[in-house]
């Protein structure tokens, strides 16, 4: 017999909701933290996704979605006597206690480098036997570079100043280029990443977040090469029989009007 429920804003209720779809639900009683951990990533795509957007009703949603794989993973481990939600909620509470002891404790933090840097001493208290420990091997390179250099910069593993970040990076240039006029695939593909993670460095340095900046440039280049194909069709044109030059131009127009 079909249960009625309505929404509600109680997170009780839907752990409940969950725990009725894990029984009455053929779908939801099939899956396990296997078949639905690619799905996960997935939301939190999607909600980076909407952040990007600005779309704060979407935003709602993709949370949502986020909280719910939350929710659910809880409760097929709660199935198998692994874990259950109320300990999830108990273990973020504690290390976030005492990982913040200069809010909830005696130690004196003046500003958000300090921090960071007692952030990564507690880790290492815990029993972390590298600064670099813990960053997830399957993370996107451009965020992984990013946070092993943060990492390492808040143990004081970093340029002094950005003058020398650059400089690494003329070099790192160099270095690449030598390999591609030497023919050399494999010193390529190394230099090629060389000198991707010194832009990610130098990125740093300006407080840019290299992986926001290339999402950035491949949105504006989707809406200039949309253009182009927009114009094309308005011509009765195919882009696969139109030359380089006249592509060209259409592409100089976008760059003037879109954004």
């Amino acid at each position: 017999m079909a249960e009625n429920r309505t929404p509600t804003t109680n997170f009780a209720d839907l752990v409940t909701i969950v725990k009725i779809l894990r029984k009455e639900c053929p779908w939801d009683r099939r899956q396990t933290h296997e078949s639905i951990k690619d799905n996960l990533i997935e939301e939190a795509y999607e909600t980076v996704e909407a952040i990007d957007n600005k779309d704060f009703d979407e935003f709602k949603k993709e949370l949502g979605d986020v909280l719910l794989h939350v929710v659910f993973h809880s409760r097929v481990a709660d199935e198998t006597d692994s874990f259950t939600i109320e300990e999830v909620i108990y273990s973020i509470q504690e290390k976030l206690i005492r990982r913040h002891p200069h809010v909830f404790g005696d130690v004196v933090a003046e500003d958000e480098q300090q921090v960071a840097e007692n952030w990564e001493s507690i880790k290492m208290q815990e029993g972390k036997e590298s600064v670099l420990e813990g960053i997830p091997k399957h993370m996107p390179a451009l965020i992984r570079a990013q946070r092993m250099q943060e990492k390492a910069a808040n143990v004081g593993f970093d340029w002094p100043e950005w003058k020398q970040v650059w400089d690494k990076l003329e070099e790192e240039l160099q270095e690449f280029k030598t390999a591609i006029e030497k023919e050399d695939p494999q010193k390529s593909h190394e230099e090629f990443g060389d000198l991707l993670f010194s832009m990610v460095n130098v990125g740093r340095f300006f407080n840019l977040n290299a992986e926001d900046s290339l999402r950035s440039t491949n949105r504006k280049f989707i809406r200039r090469f949309q253009y182009i194909e927009e114009a094309l069709k308005s011509e009765d044109k195919n882009i696969d029989e139109v030359s380089l030059e006249e592509m060209d131009k259409y592409w100089n127009q976008a760059k003037i009007e879109v954004e």
